[in-house]
């Protein structure tokens, strides 16, 4: 039996919770939930909506959640949504999923999902559990996190601290690409040394102005730094940009406004298990958007952390 004549995952009796983060993608999750909901009961499955008002909230719940032990958990969000809901199932029999209404949709892209919400409820329903690759951090505060499409030190870093902020309304990856060229009038130049345990890799030392870890070919809404990255490949890829003056980042603007490509010579990339990046000044790492704590970070890919609910593979 092939994969698209066996049973669908989700049917009239699966227990559904979808978590709707209020503030994900400029309040964009409001406009879908209803087409959302008349979905569901279209297709005669029970779902309950739970509203939160924050990423730590839907955490929360979803650990909540948990206990009552619930089929599937679903959460209508981006990238920094989609890292709660894992956090909360993490080490649990849950299947979790996400329906990409987030400033950045990054995890969703490399499942395959389309970027309107509705279509990927549609899609998602008729897929099936997929294990996925996480990345966990560990902090120089002593936290630990696990994040989903990639986070970095440097001037992305200080982007996402404008992204959900001043920037906050503008759409994907003009709110990265904005937030990036403002951080950047005030930006200076990084020195990171990297260590990759475990490898033949020698340490790498060198003036950044950014240093991004994926799971995903990209991150920050659609910026390509690790075009050839899996989401369960057991490898976390390492891009560093070395560091490029002002005129030297605007002549890359148009491409990467296009296609999200950042194409210059100046990315020196790296895929390995791990990987430890200190910095010569006190530093904030970022995740998915969302600031995880300062350097010196240790990162590690966690195979196969959760199972997604994905689309069916073209045959």
């Amino acid at each position: 039996m092939n994969a698209h004549t066996e049973p669908h995952l989700v049917s009239s009796d699966t227990s559904v919770l979808v978590f709707v983060n209020r503030v994900a993608g400029r309040g964009r999750v409001q406009a879908y939930l209803q087409r959302i909901r008349d979905l569901f009961e279209f297709l005669h499955i029970a779902a309950e909506f739970l509203e939160t008002g924050s990423a730590s909230e839907l955490e929360s719940a979803a650990r909540q959640a948990l206990v009552r032990g619930p089929r599937l958990l679903l959460a209508m969000g981006g990238d920094g949504t989609f890292q709660a809901l894992a956090n909360g199932a993490f080490k649990s029999d849950a299947i979790v999923g996400i329906l990409p209404t987030g400033g950045g949709n990054d995890f969703a892209a490399a499942l395959g999902l389309p970027g309107d919400c509705v279509r990927a409820a549609e899609t998602l329903l008729k897929g099936k559990p997929r294990p996925v690759d996480l990345l966990r951090v560990h902090t120089a505060d002593g936290r630990t996190r696990l994040f989903a499409a990639g986070g970095g030190v440097g001037l992305d870093a200080e982007a996402a601290l404008l992204a959900g902020g001043a920037y906050r309304h503008l759409p994907g990856r003009f709110r990265y690409v904005a937030s990036a060229l403002r951080a950047l009038s005030e930006h200076q130049p990084l020195q990171v040394r990297l260590e990759f345990p475990s490898t033949q890799i020698h340490p790498v030392e060198a003036t950044c102005l950014l240093t991004g870890v994926l799971n995903t070919p990209a991150y920050g809404g659609g910026i390509r730094l690790a075009p050839d990255a899996l989401i369960d490949d057991a490898l976390l890829h390492v891009a560093l940009v070395e560091d490029l003056k002002i005129l030297q980042v605007l002549k890359l603007l148009p491409r990467l406004m296009r296609s999200g490509e950042l194409r210059t010579s100046r990315i020196r990339r790296w895929k390995a298990q791990s990987v430890k990046i200190s910095t010569d000044r006190p530093c904030l790492f970022h995740g998915d958007g969302e600031i995880l704590g300062p350097t010196p970070v240790e990162i590690e890919v966690v195979p196969k952390a959760v199972r997604v609910l994905a689309p069916l593979a073209e045959s």
